[in-house]
């Protein structure tokens, strides 16, 4: 191995892969070594409910990933990835009836009704993909650019609960902290909102999912790694240093956790300090369901028909409460609930005839309990008749999900929690928080800025941090 390669990747998260694809198109002997017995990570897809029915393990809608510049430069769709853009980027079904997020900005305003030009002023802007790069390079962006985006900025480092008040109706106020809350953090938390102004702007550009399934983002980004000469060897989990040359470049797509054992005597003080401290959020209890037909929505089902996201919550206060309760280590008797209908707008994911959904909510961490009936009782609210329809349910609890991917820490899909301390500064505040220090060892998870979602910038900032040194 010390001759065969310049740099060895551990893990093939989308991060692990990126950095190795960044690399190897570079020209470096690059190997990913994946200890599981497939590549992915958190994005990979499987057939849990047959052959053909092509199911997300954990993430599956990515506006993130499709305004990605890491995405953008290695041309993943030259290598098979297709997006799959629906109009609707969300719905959220609420008390006050389903509001749709469209990606044309007029229909989003008519929805809002009143709130309509509170809601452009906050959350969308001319040019939402330029600004999202922007925002996924700091904190290395030219000056120049740094007042474009110091708005966004500062109204990130709000509590949703601030925000929310901008908007006269509940309706608004509760849409905008659904998106919000995917973040994980209670709504009075400094820095709450940062979640909802980012994927809030995003949803002009679009919510999509990968064409059957999110391993599809995978397979191109393992494409561009073995096109450009790199090596991937799946089952092979690293637990020691004395499995890995010392005389090349090692990236670390992993949680903290595992730089800070193997290093712990070669760490400088301040990186040793960060990842000590380092923070992980809550859980997440996952079901995916295999259906004889969509679910049969009350309201407006041709809107629903239409989209890849519904969210699931009465009203702020359901939010609110479902948050906090997460946060004080109790689960929440009525969670709100984030799910989707892949096969609504990506037929190829099941045979005919056959439908698919999925949807979670929060849970304290390490929480190893079912909260299935709980979500399944949350779509029945409005769509009865959704149990009827069920011939097929996987249940993935926090627990569960630590184990299918070492990376989501106590079930935390973030890999770190989104707190304000940690969007500033992960693990450390530093123009390259990829590097540790230890020469030649970068840390390229999402546990390091820009933080989670499937983008692989954290693997593409790395793998440039480590070209710009030579």
């Amino acid at each position: 191995m010390r001759d065969e390669f310049d740099a060895v990747i551990v893990g093939s998260g989308p991060n692990g892969l990126t950095a190795a694809a960044v690399l190897a198109r570079a020209g470096r002997r690059v190997l990913v070594l994946e200890a599981a017995d497939t590549i992915g990570g958190g994005a990979r897809t499987d057939e849990w409910f047959g052959s053909g029915v092509r199911t997300d393990l954990c993430s599956a809608v990515h506006p993130i990933g499709y305004a990605s510049p890491a995405f953008t430069d290695l041309r993943l769709t030259d290598h098979g990835l297709n997006w799959v853009v629906p109009d609707v980027s969300l719905a959220h079904v609420a008390a006050s009836g389903t509001i749709g997020v469209h990606r044309e900005s007029e229909r989003t305003a008519t929805e809002l009704g009143v709130d309509a030009r509170r809601w452009r002023a906050l959350v969308e802007v001319s040019d939402p993909r330029t600004l999202v790069e922007q925002i996924l390079a700091m904190p290395t962006i030219p000056r120049r650019r740094v007042l474009r985006t110091a708005g966004f900025g500062a109204a990130a480092t709000l509590p949703t609960d601030v925000v929310a008040r901008a908007f006269t109706t509940e309706r608004a106020a509760t849409v905008f902290a659904g998106i919000a809350a995917h973040a994980e953090r209670p709504l009075t938390a400094a820095g709450s909102a940062a979640a909802g102004l980012m994927l809030g702007m995003l949803a002009t550009t679009g919510w999509p999912v990968a064409q059957g399934g999110s391993q599809a983002i995978i397979d191109a980004l393992a494409s561009v790694v073995r096109t450009a000469g790199g090596r991937i060897e799946t089952g092979c989990e690293v637990t020691g240093l004395a499995q890995l040359p010392t005389d090349c470049d090692l990236l670390f797509d992993t949680s903290p956790d595992l730089v800070a054992r193997l290093f712990a005597d070669r760490l400088g003080n301040r990186y040793a300090r960060a990842l000590r401290r380092f923070a992980y959020g809550g859980g997440t209890c996952k079901v995916d369901f295999m259906l004889t037909d969509p679910i049969p929505w009350i309201a407006r089902p041709e809107l629903m028909a239409r989209t890849a996201t519904f969210h699931l919550a009465d009203d702020v206060a359901q939010i609110r409460r479902t948050e906090a309760a997460v946060a004080a280590g109790s689960l929440p008797e009525r969670p709100w609930v984030l799910g989707g209908e892949p096969t609504a707008v990506d037929p190829s994911r099941a045979p005919s005839g056959t439908h698919l959904a999925w949807a979670y909510c929060h849970v304290p961490a390490k929480c190893a309990v079912d909260v299935s009936d709980r979500i399944v009782a949350e779509i029945e609210r409005a769509a009865p008749g959704f149990r009827d329809t069920i011939i097929g349910v996987r249940v993935s609890t926090a627990t569960d999900l630590e184990r299918h991917d070492a990376n989501y820490v106590g079930g935390d899909i973030n890999c770190g929690a989104a707190s304000l301390a940690q969007l500033v500064a992960r693990p450390v505040l530093s123009p390259t928080p990829q590097v540790t220090g230890v020469p030649g060892v970068y840390l390229c998870s999402s546990a390091t800025a820009p933080g989670g979602g499937v983008h692989g910038m954290s693997g593409y900032r790395a793998a440039r941090a480590l070209l710009a040194r030579g």
